[in-house]
């Protein structure tokens, strides 16, 4: 049974990443520990309560295709219906559409809670959301009143509509059609694996479509965003007829099974009615809004996943009694040797199982509190009153946001695997839930382009244009924050070091990365991934040892919750000496692994 880790998103939300950056944008002035410590409890239980009871049912029954629409599995649309009442959809809306107005951080957090418990249910309003930072940002004021009351308080549901068969991840090859249609548009085309394209749970579906205007520009240069509504919407407000858009068909998945994955057809009749977005031709610049959202968002979703895992995998291992695992004896003639516990014992006794249980562990929370710093910066970014900050935070949520995708999701399917590696045979099958979460964590690292796109972005977007500016003021203040360290206990001590060393592989690979983008891009590609993995493991090593520090902190100041406390020192430990060391054959990799592959003749594999 999920348990929300209330606790430890306080921990990261109060002591890692602060609060005092955020209360100091005008926009967020009255966020405080106390309130986001509210918002968690509440969601905690919602998600408690109303989600985790539906994910396995979810999972069995899935959301089921008909020529009338597409049925959600039972319990959701009652679990959707509260959870509007409630007011979740509105969080992080801006106040004047009927939002919360929270921190971005603060609604990372509460995400993380709806992917563990519920991963499927999730995906709705995290699309809506994404169409909803589109439409305040780059919308008309008349479709910002006509759409974003009802989508803010999720009585309407949002999605994006990016691809085609022929156009994958290359939109330039996006062929679906807009055509002049009076101060409208008329759309036609195909798009696929849309996500919540079609579902019972609102009564009006809000399509944000990339097409081509008749004549525009070739490539990505002659693409626009239309907003196309399941149901046109009045001058007035009110709900008309029927637009000429429908579900053909939803995808048969290896998980996920509750969240409908859609064709979706426009224009097979008259044309399907949208709206332009913006200006014309700028389409897929307005649409990086909702994917940098969705990118953040469904980076968190692995590690969500994992926590589940971890916490199926953690119950296990304290029920299951099987073996006896060996013990230390006593020194015989200057030898120590081992022996055996006297009888059967939880399996969470053996070292192997530790071992996995403490690398699941270590990875969520090095992947939450890297996401959590990741949310925070773009909050300091679009808001902070300081334009050099704005600037530095901004450039440094842009270069977070692919590490966090990449390596969230990564990390999640390791983990989800080592899970049911936990279960032993258990784990195969399907009651115990354990392979459900390796089923549904398993589309994440493809959801909003695949890891290689993620570290080709990084590399190429956010590495290279800036000549790695931005990644080596980072370091820099990583070098910094922890040279600022003192810890007395030397496994605080050890942790710390570990992560200092890491951050001299980072800058050995960097510097021989930029140098391959500078004369041989094919080398640098070959090996982006791996550069991704490095930035996550270093940065994720930075963040356990300051967590390690602070706790080590409380504990020496008296403070409650000893074993909380404790679990966090212990954690770090076990990355430092277990997940670390990794980067050493990470930057050997950067280094000198491009010339196996750029050399390869593609027939020969």
């Amino acid at each position: 049974m999920y348990r929300a880790p209330v606790k430890d998103l306080r921990f990261v939300l109060d002591e890692i990443v602060g609060t005092a950056e955020i209360a100091a944008c005008p926009e967020f002035v009255d966020y405080s520990s106390e309130t986001s410590a509210a918002i968690l409890d509440e969601a905690a239980k919602f998600a408690e309560s109303v989600l985790e009871p539906l994910c396995k049912s979810g999972d069995r029954e899935g959301a089921r295709w008909s020529a009338d629409g597409v049925k959600m599995p039972a319990g959701f649309k009652e679990a959707y219906t509260q959870f509007c009442e409630s007011g979740w959809p509105a969080l992080r809306s801006k106040s004047e559409f009927g939002g919360q107005n929270v921190p971005t951080v603060l609604g990372t957090a509460v995400e993380e809670i709806w992917a563990s418990s519920n991963l499927a249910f999730k995906l709705c309003p995290m699309l809506t959301q994404g169409a909803i930072e589109a439409l305040q940002r780059f919308g008309s004021q008349p479709q910002k009143q006509l759409y974003l009351p009802r989508m803010v308080s999720g009585e309407w549901s949002g999605t994006m509509n990016l691809t085609e068969p022929q156009a994958g991840s290359d939109l330039a090859q996006v062929r679906t059609r807009a055509v002049p249609a009076g101060p409208n548009y008329r759309i036609y085309g195909q798009k696929i694996f849309i996500t919540y394209g079609e579902h019972d749970l609102t009564e009006n579906i809000v399509h944000m479509v990339l097409a081509r205007i008749d004549g525009a520009p070739p490539g990505v240069r002659g693409i626009s965003l239309f907003i196309v509504p399941k149901f046109w919407v009045n001058a007035d407000g009110s709900v008309g007829a029927r637009n000429d858009v429908n579900c053909a068909s939803i995808e048969h998945k290896l998980g996920i099974h509750a969240s409908p994955t859609c064709v979706m057809m426009y224009g097979e009749n008259e044309g399907a009615l949208g709206l332009l977005v913006g200006e014309p031709n700028r389409g897929l610049e307005y649409m990086f809004v909702m994917m940098n959202a969705a990118r953040l968002s469904v980076g968190l979703e692995g590690h969500a996943q994992a926590d589940r895992a971890f916490q199926q995998a953690a119950e296990w291992a304290r029920a299951r009694v099987q073996g006896k695992p060996p013990v230390p004896v006593a020194k015989v003639a200057g030898s120590a040797s081992l022996g055996t516990s006297s009888s059967p014992m939880p399996i969470i006794g053996h070292p192997d199982v530790k071992r996995m249980l403490l690398s699941m562990k270590a990875t969520v929370e090095a992947a939450r509190a890297l996401a959590l710093y990741a949310a925070q910066q773009l909050d300091l970014g679009d808001a902070h009153p300081d334009e050099a900050v704005r600037a530095r935070a901004q450039a440094r949520g842009d270069l977070l946001i692919p590490i966090v995708k990449g390596c969230g999701t990564e990390g999640g399917i390791e983990a989800a695997s080592i899970g049911i590696q936990v279960h032993g045979g258990m784990g195969y099958i399907e009651e115990t839930g354990a392979a459900q979460t390796l089923r549904d964590v398993r589309i994440t690292t493809i959801y909003e382009g695949t890891t290689g796109i993620q570290s080709n972005d990084l590399i190429g977007r956010k590495f290279g244009r800036d000549g790695g500016a931005a990644l080596k003021a980072f370091v820099d203040d990583m070098q910094a924050s922890l040279e600022a360290l003192t810890p007395r206990d030397p496994v605080v001590q050890k942790t710390r070091a570990a992560s200092l060393a890491s951050l001299d592989r980072l800058r050995g690979a960097s510097a021989a990365l930029l140098g391959a983008l500078t004369t041989s891009p094919d080398r640098a590609m070959a090996v982006s991934v791996p550069f991704l993995r490095l930035c996550g493991l270093v940065m994720g090593g930075w963040l356990m040892a300051r967590a390690a520090a602070i706790a080590a902190d409380k504990l020496a100041g008296g403070a409650a919750d000893e074993d909380f406390l404790k679990s966090k020192i212990a954690t770090a430990h076990f990355f430092a000496l277990q997940l670390l060391p990794r980067t050493v054959a990470l930057e050997q990799i950067v280094a000198h692994g491009a010339e196996a592959i750029v050399g390869i003749d593609s027939t020969l594999i």
